[in-house]
């Protein structure tokens, strides 16, 4: 008896609950009319959002450009071995 007592019985997530079900109804109707409302809004930040890209895509896509592991530093040479050419005199 004591170990009937004692095993949990697994839960249901919240969102399957009645409580959660309501709320995400009640955010579906939100975000349904702060979109319609307000997006002129929104579309008078797009060019902004727009030209905000620029330099946020430049700090993630030279992430770790300042290692040149195949670059010869003393003749400023490329390493041939790895790219596939071969270096003129």
């Amino acid at each position: 008896m004591l170990d009937m007592e004692m095993q949990q019985h697994p839960q249901s997530p919240f969102w399957r609950s009645a409580a959660g079900l309501a709320a995400i109804g009640f955010g579906g109707v939100a975000a349904f009319f702060l979109f319609t409302e307000h997006r002129a809004h929104l579309y008078g930040i797009l060019p902004w959002l727009l030209l905000l890209c620029c330099p946020v895509m430049m700090l993630f896509m030279h992430h770790g450009h300042d290692r040149h592991e195949d670059h010869d530093h003393a003749t400023g040479d490329l390493d041939s071995s790895k790219h596939g050419t071969e270096k003129r005199l």
